[in-house]
């Protein structure tokens, strides 16, 4: 069996009055994550993991911010896309670890519904789908709550 292991990283500046939309839960906030998408953060940081462990470059490559066809679209369907993007070379999604850094809302009530919409999304199992979240102590754009990071490693494998 074949394996290999990818990293991602993705940020979005916060806006007030604007959707946040991460992991494909409208989170109810004061402020939201601005982006060509739907700018969510965690799924975007997910897909460049599943792409770099491809060795199919990143996000921006394939889901261009500069074309109509991805204005408005949920990060759900580029995660799906992504995920056929990797089936066509042989690879199928082992598990996904990914941290989100901002300093509210808070995460911890909606991580199992992420989950669950992930693994519906790829077709893995809730269990093997690891979500995190930190804040950055009230320090830097984080701490000021004027941007969001997600980070994300993922495993994929196939039959060599």
């Amino acid at each position: 069996m074949k394996i290999k292991v990818g990293f991602g990283f993705d940020v979005h500046q916060l806006k007030d009055n604007h959707p946040f939309i991460v992991g494909g839960v409208d989170l109810q906030h004061h402020k939201g994550a601005f982006g060509h998408s739907d700018a969510d953060v965690l799924l975007h940081a997910i897909c460049d993991a599943l792409l770099g462990a491809a060795n199919l470059r990143d996000i921006g490559f394939h889901f261009k911010n500069t074309d109509p066809r991805w204005k408005g679209i949920s990060s759900m369907i580029l995660l799906q896309e992504t995920v056929k993007l990797i089936q066509e070379k042989g690879f199928n999604v082992g598990n996904i670890d990914a941290m989100l850094c901002l300093e509210a809302p808070k995460i911890n009530p909606h991580i199992p519904q992420m989950q669950q919409n992930i693994a519906e999304a790829i077709g893995i199992s809730i269990d093997d789908i690891s979500i995190k979240a930190t804040t950055n102590e009230t320090m830097g754009f984080i701490g000021r709550e004027e941007g969001v990071v997600a980070y994300a490693v993922c495993l994929i494998e196939k039959n060599a």
